[in-house]
C-alpha cells in the first residue's frame, strides 16, 4: 500500500474545528450580538466533511477517523493519482466515502446541485507533494522533465504550449501577477528569443534561459530563481485562482449553519482569497460610526475562527520544509440574519 501521507498543520486543522465561533478571546472573536452552533466536525453522527483537494490523502484520512461509520466523506481532485490513492483510503476507513474527479469549482457546483449539505469544506491548495514529486509532471525546477504542470492529464493546455505559443505581453502579465516575478518583462523576451531559435520543451531548459535573463545579483538572492516562474506557469496552466474565485462562494453555499469553511495556502495569491473572502463574510454593520440607529441592515453571516493565519510550528518546519509558507484560516457559519430594528448590527 501506498506510504501514508502526512499532510500540512494537521493539528492545527483539528484544533481549528474543535473551536467555538462564540469564545470572546484575542485571537477568536465572536460575531457582535449573535451565536453559533459549536463547530466540533465529527462529533456527531451523520456528519458531512467535503475535502477539496484529496491529493495524498493525508487531511482526508484525519477527517475519516473524526466522522466515524455514520459520516460522509467527499473528497475532490483532478489527479488521476489521488483517485487512485483514494481508493486505497477507501478500504481503510468506517465512512461512507465518495470521489469526484475534477476541478474543486465544478465538483462544488455538482453537489450544489444535488442539494448536498456539509459541516465542513477544507482546502489544501497549491500542489500536492507527489505532484511535486513525480518528475515527469515538470511541476519542480529541481529536476529536468518535459514542461508540463498539468494537474489533470486530460486536459489540453500545457507550460510547454504557453512557453511555445504565448506572446511576450501575455507572457510578463501572467509571470507578474501570478508569480509577482519582478523581472517578469526581461524573463518573457528572453523566452520569445530563445524560441524563435529552439523549441523550450524541459524544465531544465526553462530553469537556464530565466539564470540568464535576469540581473546576476538576483540569481543569489533568497529562493531558487526560477520559483517565481514556475508558480505562475503552473497556476495558468491550472487556472487555480480562476478555480478558488469560483469555489469559494459555492463551499460557503454547501455549508450548513455551524458548519467550518478552512483554507491552508501556501502563497501569498492564494491566502489573500481566503482572507478577503472570509472577512467579508465576517463583515457586519457598515453604517457610520456615528449614526445612531443601524441603517443597512447587515449582519455577519461568518464568525472568523483565525483573526491571523495560523502557521506551522517549528518542529513541523524541521520535519518538512514545504510546510514553511503554510498558512491556515477559517470561519464559522453563523445562522441565518435577523434583523435587529432600532439598533445596530
Amino acid at each position: 500500500m501506498t506510504a501514508v501521507h502526512i499532510p500540512v498543520l494537521s493539528a492545527e486543522l483539528l484544533e481549528l474545528l474543535d473551536r467555538s465561533a462564540a469564545d470572546r478571546s484575542e485571537d477568536r472573536p465572536a460575531a457582535e450580538g449573535r451565536g453559533a452552533a459549536k463547530p466540533v466536525v465529527g462529533r456527531r453522527p451523520g456528519q458531512t466533511a467535503i475535502d477539496c483537494t484529496f491529493g495524498g490523502g493525508g487531511h482526508a484520512r484525519l477527517l475519516a477517523e473524526r466522522l466515524g461509520p455514520d459520516g460522509t466523506l467527499i473528497a475532490i481532485d483532478r489527479d488521476p493519482v489521488a483517485e487512485e490513492r483514494f481508493m486505497e483510503l477507501a478500504e481503510d476507513i468506517t465512512c461512507s466515502a465518495r470521489f469526484i474527479r475534477g476541478g474543486y469549482a465544478e465538483a462544488l457546483r455538482l453537489l450544489v446541485r444535488e442539494g448536498t449539505r456539509a459541516d465542513l469544506v477544507c482546502f489544501d491548495l497549491g500542489m500536492s507533494s507527489m505532484q511535486i514529486d513525480t518528475r515527469e509532471r515538470g511541476f519542480s525546477y529541481s529536476y529536468d522533465a518535459p514542461l508540463d504542470m498539468r494537474m489533470d492529464p486530460r486536459q489540453e493546455l500545457t507550460a510547454r504550449e504557453i512557453v511555445a505559443t504565448w506572446d511576450e505581453r501575455r507572457l510578463a502579465g501572467i509571470l507578474r501577477e501570478f508569480g509577482e516575478e519582478r523581472h517578469a518583462a526581461a524573463i518573457a523576451r528572453a523566452i520569445v528569443r530563445r524560441r524563435a531559435q529552439a523549441p523550450i520543451e524541459t524544465t531544465q531548459q526553462l530553469v537556464d534561459l530565466i539564470g540568464s535573463a535576469i540581473p546576476i545579483p538576483a540569481r543569489f538572492a533568497a529562493g531558487h530563481p526560477a520559483k517565481r516562474t514556475f508558480q505562475a506557469l503552473r497556476i495558468a496552466v491550472n487556472d487555480e485562482l480562476g478555480q478558488l474565485d469560483s469555489a469559494l462562494p459555492l463551499a460557503w453555499e454547501l455549508l450548513r449553519e455551524g458548519g467550518v469553511l478552512a483554507g491552508i495556502s501556501f502563497q501569498s495569491l492564494e491566502d489573500r482569497r481566503v482572507k478577503r473572502f472570509l472577512a467579508e463574510r465576517a463583515q457586519g454593520c457598515i453604517c457610520p460610526p456615528d449614526l445612531p440607529v443601524c441603517g443597512c441592515g447587515r449582519e455577519p453571516e461568518a464568525a472568523l475562527l483565525t483573526r491571523r493565519a495560523i502557521m506551522p510550528s517549528a518542529e513541523e518546519t524541521a520535519r518538512n520544509s514545504r510546510a514553511a509558507s503554510a498558512r491556515l484560516r477559517g470561519a464559522t457559519k453563523l445562522s441565518s440574519p435577523s434583523r435587529n430594528p432600532g439598533g445596530r448590527a
